[in-house]
C-alpha cells in the first residue's frame, strides 16, 4: 500500500496523480521527449561510426533505442504489483555510461558480443533492486544528491560544445551562441510570465524559436534519406549472442553505477513531485524503479540494442513546466514508440541544430544540478556532509579533466574514472560508509542542584 500523497507543491501546475487535459499533456510530452531523444540515439550513432556499421544496422539500432525507451518509460510510470516501476514521471534512454565498454566489446566481437555482454550483466540490477530498502545506510540522500549534482555538472559542458561551434557550414562561429541565447531568453520569459500554460510550453516554444531562426538564416539541414523502410519491428538477437569473461567486470560495474544514478534521479523526481525522500513508500518506489530499468535492459539486449538507464533530463523539464503527473509518461511512451516503429516520423528531431540542443542542455542540466543541491540540503548539511561533498566534487570534476593521466591507468580503472559521476559517486559512497556520523549535541538543562546552589542575588 502506498502512503497517502502530500499536498501538491506550490511550484507544480499538475501533481503526481492529477489528470492533465489532452492538449497540455501532448505539449509537455513532446517537450520531455525532445529533451532526451537525441541523447537516446546518439550512443547508437557513435557506435555505428566507430565500428563502421551498415546503414540498415544503424537504422535498426536507432529504432530499438527509441522502442526500449518507450518500454522503460511506461514501466517507470506504473507500479506493477508494487515491485516494477517507480510510479513517478521518469523517462529512460540509452545510457552513455556504457559507451566505453560497448565500443570495446564491439571491436572485439561485433554486435553479437555487445548484445551478449549487455544481457548477462543485467542480474546486477535485477538482484540488487529487492535489497535496496535494506541498504538505506549506504544509499543516503547525501550520496544520491551528490550523484545528481555531478550528473548535471558533468553534462552542462556538452551543451556548451554545441553552442560554441558554427551552426552550419559557412555560418559565423558566433551564430550558434546567438541562437542559443535567443532560445534561453524565450524559455526564461515563458517561466517568469506568470501563465501556467506558457510555463508548460516553455521548452517547446524555445525549440520552435531555435528551429525558426536557423531555418530563416539557412542553417537548418534537411534530414538524411532513410533506408526506405516505413516500419521497424524488434527481432530476437538479430546479430547473435556472444560472451567473454574479460568484459563482464566492466559491464557489471557500469550496471552498478546505473543503479546509483537511477537512485539519484528517482530521489530528485520524488522531491520535485512533493513526496518524501525516505520511508517505506519511497524505498518501494526506488526498488521498483531500479527493477524496471533492469527489465528494460533485458528487453533491449534481446532486441540486439544497448542498455538503458533512467534519465536526469526529465527532472529539468518537470521544473520548467511544473508538470509531475505520471500519466504524462504514457503519452511520452506512445510518442517514443511511434518514433521507433516509424523512422520517417523522427527524422526532423534528429537534425535538431546543435546550438538549440546545447541551449536546452545548459538550462535543463543546470536545473538537474539544482535538484542535486536540494537533495543534499534536504536533511541539513553537517560538517561531515560538507567534507564528503567537497572531496566527491573534487574527484568527480577534477579527475576526468586529466585524460592523459587516465590513459596511464589500467583499462578497467580508466573506464571507471573517466566518468565524473562514477568517480565522484564512488567516493561519496565510500566516505559515507567510512566517516562516522556526527553525534547530535543534546541541550543540557541546568540541574535542580545547580539551581539550588546558585548564589542569591
Amino acid at each position: 500500500m502506498s502512503e497517502p500523497l502530500p499536498d501538491k507543491p506550490l511550484n507544480l501546475v499538475y501533481g503526481l496523480e492529477e489528470k492533465v487535459p489532452p492538449i497540455p499533456a501532448v505539449l509537455v510530452s513532446i517537450q520531455q521527449v525532445g529533451a532526451m531523444v537525441i541523447g537516446t540515439i546518439t550512443p547508437a550513432l557513435i557506435l555505428a561510426s566507430v565500428l563502421k556499421f551498415k546503414p540498415e544496422q544503424t537504422a535498426y539500432l536507432v529504432s530499438m533505442a527509441l522502442i526500449a525507451s518507450a518500454l522503460g518509460t511506461f514501466l517507470q510510470t506504473m507500479r506493477f504489483g508494487g515491485f516494477v516501476g517507480s510510479g513517478l514521471l521518469s523517462i529512460t534512454g540509452t545510457s552513455f555510461a556504457f559507451l566505453g565498454p560497448l565500443i570495446q566489446a564491439g571491436l572485439a566481437g561485433g554486435l553479437a558480443l555487445v548484445a551478449g555482454m549487455g544481457l548477462v550483466a543485467t542480474p546486477v540490477q535485477l538482484l540488487l533492486a529487492p535489497f535496496l530498502p535494506k541498504l538505506k545506510r549506504v544509499f543516503t540522500p547525501l550520496v544520491s544528491g551528490i550523484v545528481v549534482l555531478l550528473i548535471g555538472l558533468s553534462l552542462i559542458p556538452t551543451g556548451l560544445m554545441g553552442i560554441a561551434k558554427a551552426p552550419a557550414e559557412g555560418a559565423p562561429s558566433w551564430g550558434g551562441a546567438l541562437v542559443a541565447l535567443a532560445v534561453i531568453a524565450v524559455m526564461v520569459v515563458c517561466q517568469v510570465a506568470g501563465k501556467a500554460r506558457l510555463r508548460m510550453a516553455a521548452v517547446l516554444v524555445g525549440v520552435v524559436t531555435g528551429y525558426s531562426i536557423c531555418a530563416f538564416l539557412g542553417w537548418l539541414k534537411p534530414p538524411a534519406a532513410g533506408t526506405g523502410a516505413w516500419i521497424t519491428l524488434p527481432q530476437l538477437l538479430p546479430y547473435g549472442f556472444d560472451f567473454k569473461w574479460e568484459f563482464f567486470l566492466p559491464f557489471a560495474f557500469i550496471y552498478l553505477l546505473s543503479v546509483l544514478e537511477a537512485m539519484g534521479d528517482i530521489t530528485a523526481t520524488s522531491q520535485l513531485s512533493g513526496l518524501k525522500t525516505d520511508g517505506k513508500d519511497f524505498w518501494a518506489r526506488m526498488r521498483g524503479g531500479v527493477f524496471a530499468d533492469g527489465l528494460t535492459c533485458v528487453a533491449s539486449s534481446l532486441a540486439g540494442a544497448f542498455p538503458s538507464a533512467t534519465y536526469a533530463q526529465n527532472n529539468g523539464v518537470i521544473q520548467m513546466t511544473g508538470v509531475a503527473a505520471r500519466r504524462i509518461g504514457w503519452v511520452m511512451a506512445l510518442i517514443l514508440l511511434a518514433l521507433g516503429l516509424f523512422p520517417p516520423v523522427g527524422r526532423w528531431i534528429t537534425v535538431m541544430p546543435a546550438c538549440v540542443l546545447g541551449a536546452l542542455a545548459v538550462v535543463l542540466f543546470g536545473l538537474v544540478a539544482v535538484s542535486g543541491l536540494r537533495i543534499i540540503l534536504s536533511t541539513g548539511l553537517s560538517h561531515r556532509d560538507a567534507l564528503i561533498l567537497a572531496v566527491s566534487l573534487g574527484v568527480g570534476i577534477g579527475v576526468p579533466s586529466q585524460p592523459e593521466w587516465l590513459k596511464t591507468l589500467p583499462h578497467w580503472v580508466q573506464i571507471f574514472m573517466e566518468s565524473g559521476v562514477s568517480a565522484g559517486g564512488f567516493v561519496a559512497l565510500a566516505l559515507n560508509l567510512i566517516i562516522p556520523e556526527e553525534k547530535k549535541a543534546e541541550a543540557e538543562e541546568p540541574s535542580s542542584a545547580t539551581v539550588a546552589e546558585a548564589p542569591a542575588a
